[in-house]
């Protein structure tokens, strides 16, 4: 009786953490420029007034087949340039007292979210899905993924107000319910459209965490079909420097 005591104490936390961390797969595309030139739309919009993108520059966006004068047009709101990296003009101490901690960097979130778990880009994406109506919260708002997170949901408008409704889950010889939010108030968006949206925002978060990514996997096929060939060819030299020794 003990035993089976002291096992239940050990193992509640870890299927706690395991149930927690089930995350959604992100189907992003980071060779698709129309989705992260959307994505970026929507982060310059929606994002960069709180986020700080510190180690990402407007110019960077020409990657992904914008020009200057489309960049200067439509992401850049101020009187800054086409150089200049995308920060915010929020004081980070009066964001600390009405958030109750200051917004984080985005540049690199995709990254620093990568878990056992799922990719960052899975944890974002269905971070970006599971806000619901808390009246017990100082926003209003709670997320199942971080449960007391202290952003509001910014893209309530889009997407409509979630509850967290009952849902039957079938476990190992036994059925259960798990609270899941559930769309009761539909937004500007269908449930198919914003989740459009939340992908190509998450396709450019993750472009904007490494944006020479591409072109370093271009790169590493690059070198590595020439060292494949230089193999051989070295091969064959060294058959061919010693057939007469053999």
């Amino acid at each position: 009786m003990v035993r089976n005591f002291l096992l239940l104490v050990f193992l509640t936390p870890l299927l706690a953490f395991a149930h927690e961390m089930h995350l959604d797969h992100a189907p992003i595309n980071p060779s698709d420029n129309a989705s992260l030139q959307r994505g970026a739309k929507y982060f310059v919009n929606y994002c960069l007034n709180c986020h700080s993108a510190n180690y990402m520059r407007y110019n960077r966006l020409t990657d992904i087949g914008l020009n200057d004068k489309q960049i200067l047009e439509n992401f850049v709101f101020s009187e800054g340039k086409v150089g200049d990296l995308m920060k915010v003009n929020m004081n980070p101490n009066a964001s600390k007292v009405w958030f109750g901690v200051a917004p984080p960097d985005l540049s690199v979130i995709t990254r620093a979210r990568s878990s056992e778990a799922g990719s960052g880009a899975d944890w974002v994406y269905t971070y970006l899905r599971s806000f619901y109506r808390d009246p017990t919260r100082p926003t209003g708002w709670n997320n199942t993924t971080y449960p007391n997170v202290a952003m509001p949901h910014v893209l309530w408008e889009l997407q409509g107000e979630q509850e967290l409704k009952a849902h039957p889950v079938r476990m190992e010889g036994y059925e259960a319910t798990e609270e899941k939010p559930a769309l009761v108030k539909p937004g500007q968006l269908s449930p198919v459209e914003y989740d459009q949206v939340i992908v190509d925002l998450v396709n450019y978060l993750s472009y904007m965490a490494e944006p020479t990514a591409k072109s370093r996997k271009n790169t590493g096929i690059v070198v590595l079909t020439f060292l494949f060939l230089m193999v051989g060819l070295t091969y064959a030299l060294k058959k061919e420097f010693w057939k007469d020794v053999h």
